[in-house]
């Protein structure tokens, strides 16, 4: 991610994308012209987003992004694309709390007018902490703060976490319930075991990520806990912020019913990955921001809720990071920009960490 070229996301053309789009747009609102028509820098692996601005008397809606499903021919990273799904989970979150979600306004289920699902939302302006260069490394507005500042930032967002996962009435997230038998918890684990195996299938396995689902089973909890609606992808490149504060919540594909700390788990993780890569390359990174003992104890002071078994959730994050990255080492593979090493675990950007985490001795 932060060390090589950032790769092919799309085999899709834009020009006919914003041709095909404002055609569209006109089926919705009559007379009106998606203007400014672009791609981001940032855009996804997971999906596709294309910004725009609409051009009428009256919209609804005037400056716009479009989430549109991945294109299968792109060697996809995760095997589904359930833009109904994204689209109903922000509405729900939108309605039940005061979460900062953009208005999700038109949802489009027919593959005709774009080549894919797709729905189109507000488009709210403000910096989001960038994953290349990860917002660790020196340049960037977020190392550039002070310490005040990050503080500001950081608690700002544990906050949605925390408001989040009290506020969703668990009642209304079935229809995000994960397949399978058994509590949410051995539901959300099984998924990624499935994901794995969809990952590996005609390839090299990992016995790392192998070794980790196994060292899983021997930290199991012996209580999860309750279960609550997850965001999925808990970490603040997901966040829009105008200054220090949150002013949109983004990226809900992965959302799920799940104990809370499965995305307390993940912020953790996702930021010591940033961090561990900028001590790699010789930088001191950010090692006061997003620790895990102040995670926790922020969370707790919000909640009431003292996060348990966090040894388990965040081998269970660095896990689920594994998976992706050998996915999209695969998918470089596939459209020859590297080569398969002797040691498949390898390609997995963090593996030294995860062994680490597998073995106990990451957290020291």
């Amino acid at each position: 991610m932060a060390t090589a070229p950032r790769p092919r996301t799309t085999t899709r053309d834009p020009e006919e994308l914003a041709h095909r789009l404002t055609a569209w747009l006109d089926t919705r609102l009559p007379g009106a012209k998606a203007v400014d028509i672009r791609v981001p820098a940032s855009n996804g692996m997971s999906s596709e987003t294309l910004l725009f601005d609409i051009e009428h008397p009256e919209p609804p809606l005037r400056a716009c992004a479009l989430r549109l499903a991945a294109d299968p021919a792109a060697y996809t990273v995760f095997p589904v694309y359930d833009l109904p799904r994204q689209f109903r989970t922000m509405r729900l979150v939108a309605d039940r709390t005061d979460l900062p979600v953009p208005e999700v306004r038109w949802l489009e289920e027919d593959p005709g007018p774009l080549g894919a699902p797709f729905f189109v939302m507000e488009r709210v302006e403000g910096r989001v902490p960038p994953d290349v260069m990860p917002y660790t490394y020196e340049g960037n507005w977020l190392h550039a703060a002070t310490d005040a500042e990050r503080e500001r930032l950081e608690a700002a967002s544990i906050g949605l976490i925390a408001r989040l996962h009290d506020q969703v009435p668990a009642t209304e997230t079935e229809f995000l319930a994960l397949p399978g038998e058994g509590d949410a918890l051995g539901r959300h684990v099984a998924s990624q075991r499935a994901y794995y195996e969809w990952v590996v299938d005609g390839l090299a396995r990992s016995l790392l990520i192998e070794s980790a689902f196994d060292r899983l089973t021997e930290l199991w909890p012996t209580d999860p806990g309750e279960t609550v609606l997850n965001w999925g992808d808990a970490r603040i490149g997901n966040v829009v912020y105008d200054g220090f504060d949150p002013v949109a919540v983004l990226d809900w594909e992965m959302a799920a019913p799940a104990p809370r700390e499965v995305d307390l788990g993940w912020t953790v993780y996702l930021h010591r990955f940033f961090q561990d890569l900028t001590t790699a390359f010789g930088q001191a990174g950010l090692p006061e921001f997003f620790r895990r003992d102040r995670v926790e104890a922020r969370y707790a002071e919000l909640t009431g809720h003292t996060p348990r078994d966090m040894d388990f959730y965040t081998l269970y994050a660095a896990l689920r990071h594994a998976i992706v990255m050998l996915r999209v080492a695969y998918r470089q593979v596939h459209f020859g920009e590297t080569a398969v090493p002797a040691d498949p675990d390898t390609l997995i950007l963090h593996h030294g960490s995860l062994r680490a985490m597998v073995q106990g001795s990451y957290w020291g």
